[in-house]
């Protein structure tokens, strides 16, 4: 549930402990006011964005318990009156504005209220009604307006506008499945700084689809009668200690943060090993999502969804629930952000964090002395889930007790369909005269590595055949050879599992016992490149999907790789632009962005609602140990033992 809460101005600001720690909700209200004291930021003006404007990673990475440090938060604000928009730097350990910066030519996020304010507009425009009528469609409470981002195109009359395209839909019913019957050949364009209906787009009647295909339980004429109860149970409690964001768990430990645009963010990842914390990760986040559609006619070529920048996953996060959501003894954080008046609004249970049993963790069976050993793997799981439109996705990252950190994107939620009109070329009938398009989801990670340090260089390992001769006789030798990559441009590297591809994150001033360097490496999980021509908008303004691997010097300035607006942003700039330079990365503070696509066809058994769907990557130590991290893991018995008390079968 988002709530949006009402804060005495009065109310003094919390003592936070950490500089990275989220913005307090007290905080929050305290940035929105000392703006509005000291700028003409009266009605009309919006709030996009009102996050935590994290310090200099140097001060972080020198912070000790008890040092003073100036708390700091970084807002974007919208005037639709002018359509101008600012940036904002307010200091709340001085109560003063910092800076105060117009960003001409661009266009911030969409934000939820004007979604619902769009929709309001569009159903109560007088031509709206009359092209729904011609349809025999009279009943507007049965009618859905879902604004979408418009996007660049190149369209003249388009610039400068703060535009929405909108889909249309119609249920069945006051509480049916709206997305199983779009109205298609109808689409409102709205103005959304004047909140105006600038056109209704009628391209011709098109019969909007019969079936209800319905979904919610209440629905259903049954249910399966035989599922037995599964109950997950820790008496003495879960393994991980948590204080306020900062989270230790099984010789892990990092920091929980949660912003507008990311939603969930990991900072200072690391791992205890023979009594110090060795770091991994300074920062992980998702820095953008982009779902780019394959229909190309009038009513959908424009369907390409920047899920991060032209909305902000973090806005759209979901209120968890416990045994829906999450399984187990869970330990829930909240959401702090705002609505698009700068009100306090808390997304409650944003993030889910708890542990799971992940089957075998290691096993040797010595059958000459009739003894077994066997641990099993236990994973810490913190996870936050949106609903995007039709789509939901689920962002899962999962810590092992051998080290690996996983990376996972669980989509599910309703296909965006179409009237079927004619042959489905670009999509799949999934129920009469319904057609699901073809799509792709992209996702790029924005990875700032500092292994055993800040200075890392990246390599990409392919595994080689060796030719046959007086080395190889018999032809079945093979080996991994390592390309340092040492700048920018040759970094831009794209997927080979033929080649068994993977690229390895080290620390070329950092050896373990053995000689090697410590390092992580980047194994590639199910990927895809974008079917669109290399001329196309989307990847003028997507150009990070045309390579899997990206890697660039550390700069706080360099966040997301389409640009800090890509909204109605006609494209270039991001990561293609910033490795014009060709910068040097190696032996230096590095930043890796990994790209990964999951490419879909749909499926009728997609429809009405999509069973979940995976895609993501592993980060594995190689050579970061100095041999197998999870060697002191207990047995399952003793620790069953040391919980009850009572005996249990032992394994081993």
């Amino acid at each position: 549930m988002t709530t949006t809460q009402n804060l005495s101005n009065s109310a003094s600001l919390h003592q936070v402990q950490h500089p990275l720690e989220p913005l307090t909700a007290v905080e929050v209200q305290a940035a929105v006011a000392i703006v509005r004291s000291e700028y003409p930021v009266g009605e009309q003006f919006r709030f996009p964005c009102v996050t935590l404007h994290e310090p200099p990673k140097a001060m972080v990475l020198n912070f000790q318990p008890g040092d003073a440090f100036e708390r700091e938060a970084f807002l974007i604000l919208l005037d639709n009156t002018t359509g101008a928009t600012y940036e904002a730097i307010v200091s709340l350990t001085q109560t003063k504005v910092l800076s105060w910066q117009p960003i001409p030519g661009v266009q911030p996020n969409i934000m939820a209220d004007e979604l619902a304010e769009c929709e309001a507009a569009v159903k109560a425009h007088p031509e709206f009604q009359a092209v729904l009528a011609k349809r025999g469609i009279t009943d507007l409470d049965l009618v859905v307006v879902d604004p979408w981002a418009i996007g660049n195109f190149g369209f003249a009359d388009e610039v400068g506008m703060r535009l929405s395209r909108c889909l249309c839909y119609l249920r069945s019913r006051p509480d049916g499945n709206f997305y199983a019957r779009p109205i298609d050949g109808v689409v409102p364009v709205v103005d959304l700084n004047q909140m105006q209906v600038v056109r209704i787009e009628d391209m011709g009647v098109v019969p909007v689809p019969p079936e209800p295909s319905e979904y919610a339980a209440r629905f259903m004429p049954s249910l399966r009668p035989d599922i037995k109860p599964l109950h997950i149970t820790q008496p003495q409690g879960p393994s991980f200690e948590v204080e306020g964001h900062f989270v230790r768990w099984q010789k892990w430990q990092f920091r929980i943060g949660f912003t507008p645009r990311e939603g969930l963010v990991l900072y200072t990842v690391g791992y205890e090993d023979q009594g110090r914390v060795r770091p991994i990760l300074y920062r992980a986040s998702m820095a953008e999502m982009v779902v780019p559609y394959g229909d190309p006619r009038p009513q959908h070529f424009r369907k390409n969804a920047f899920d991060l920048g032209e909305h902000g996953v973090g806005m759209l996060a979901n209120s968890l629930k416990l045994g829906c959501d999450c399984l187990g003894e869970i330990r829930y954080f909240d959401g702090v952000l705002t609505n698009s008046r700068g009100e306090v609004a808390i997304t409650e249970n944003a993030v889910c964090m708890h542990e799971e049993d992940y089957g075998i963790l290691w096993k040797h069976t010595d059958w000459r002395l009739d003894e077994v050993e066997v641990r099993r793997s236990r994973r810490l799981v913190v996870s936050f889930i949106a609903t995007v439109d039709n789509y939901e996705y689920g962002f899962f990252w999962y810590f092992y007790q051998d080290g690996t950190i996983q990376y996972e994107v669980k989509l599910t939620g309703i296909l965006l369909c179409a009237a079927l009109v004619d042959y489905p070329k670009y999509g799949t009938v999934v129920a009469p005269e319904l057609n699901a398009l073809n799509h792709q989801h992209f996702f790029c990670m924005r990875l700032d590595f500092d292994l055993d340090g800040t200075a890392n260089s990246v390599y990409e390992v392919n595994t080689a055949a060796e030719p046959p001769g007086p080395d190889n006789p018999y032809g079945n030798a093979f080996y991994a050879e390592s390309t340092l990559l040492k700048t920018e441009q040759a970094a831009q590297r794209i997927v080979d599992p033929l080649k068994a591809r993977y690229w390895k994150v080290v620390n070329p001033n950092q050896h373990n016992r053995l000689g090697q360097p410590v390092g992580f490496k980047l194994v590639p999980g199910e990927n895809v490149l974008p079917f669109a021509h290399p001329d196309a908008p989307i990847l003028k303004r997507a150009g990070f999907m045309t390579k899997h691997l990206w890697v660039t010097p550390y700069s706080p300035l360099e966040r997301y790789p389409t640009g800090n607006y890509p909204n109605q942003h006609p494209g270039g700039e991001g990561l293609p632009q910033w490795t014009q330079a060709n910068r040097s990365i190696e032996n230096t503070d590095l930043v890796v962005w990994y790209m990964f696509g999951h490419h879909h066809i749909p499926r009728p058994e997609d429809f009405p609602i999509m069973p979940v769907a995976y895609a993501g990557f592993l980060l594995k130590p190689v050579g970061f140990f100095d041999a197998n991290p999870a060697l002191d893991v207990p047995l399952q018995a003793d620790i069953n033992q040391s919980s009850s008390g009572e005996t249990s079968q032992t394994c081993h």
